[in-house]
């Protein structure tokens, strides 16, 4: 992985084009689960969080951290053996028990009231809560609130027109000290139709700028044969830590 001085040069456009109507349904995030369609995830970890894990704890213990998007991401489980309380979120019911299971954890199976259809598989262990349903069906009434938000592969993964909707719920979230990891990527999106969607810097900060501070902490070429096999010539991924502003 390179460094934000290595990577290529690329002018930076705040129109995400042809992207902005692309409207990817429940039923097509739960057949890219059925026929494994599932190369955002990452066997070993993301290399970004372990770099940047200091960041998100600050140096604190026994935090909740919330995992948007959740799939069976391994973080979860190794953000658990050090203490913390995890809650994610997921459609995909096969990914969610396909976590315990390659983890060798036991769990309970619930429903949610208030939301239909919904359920939530919480670790004997009592650390880990995943729930299988809609994002937006969730509110800080149902979840609470969170030290720490990792956020990859989530706001990227999200219908273009439900960014606002989307970051309004990720803010209400919050604790007062919560430190919210933010990945997202740039590449030519006439070039791509998405998932993952390309998420310019300015609208970063049109969705969050106005209660959040916003660092760039890394921007780095992810360039791979996928991306070249999807018709572009680059692929940058960058991470934000996002602190919500002082109160006056």
């Amino acid at each position: 992985m390179e460094s934000f001085t290595d990577v290529p040069r690329i002018k930076e456009s705040s129109d995400i084009g042809q992207q902005q109507d692309r409207v990817v349904t429940e039923e097509e995030w739960l057949q890219k689960w059925k026929v494994r369609q599932i190369g955002f995830h990452k066997e070993q970890g993301h290399p970004i969080l372990r770099k940047y894990l200091d960041v998100l704890l600050n140096g604190r213990s026994g935090l909740r951290i919330f995992f948007p998007l959740c799939g069976k991401a391994v973080e979860m489980k190794w953000l658990a053996d050090m203490g913390h309380y995890v809650v994610g979120v997921e459609l995909s019911e096969c990914a969610l028990k396909e976590f315990f299971t390659e983890h060798d954890l036991s769990y309970s199976e619930e429903t949610i009231p208030g939301i239909s259809g919904a359920k939530v598989f919480k670790s004997t262990s009592g650390n880990i809560s995943l729930y299988c349903c809609s994002i937006y069906d969730l509110s800080s009434t149902i979840v609470g609130r969170f030290d720490g938000i990792w956020d990859r592969g989530s706001l990227v993964a999200i219908n273009p027109c439900d960014r606002e909707h989307y970051a309004d719920l990720m803010l209400s979230l919050m604790e007062r000290s919560c430190c919210y990891l933010l990945v997202t990527v740039l590449y030519d999106s006439n070039k791509h139709k998405g998932p993952p969607f390309y998420v310019p810097d300015a609208e970063i900060k049109s969705l969050f700028g106005k209660v959040c501070e916003i660092k760039c902490l890394e921007k780095v070429d992810d360039f791979s044969d996928q991306h070249k096999a999807w018709g572009l010539d680059y692929f940058l991924e960058v991470t934000y830590l996002l602190i919500l502003k002082s109160v006056p």
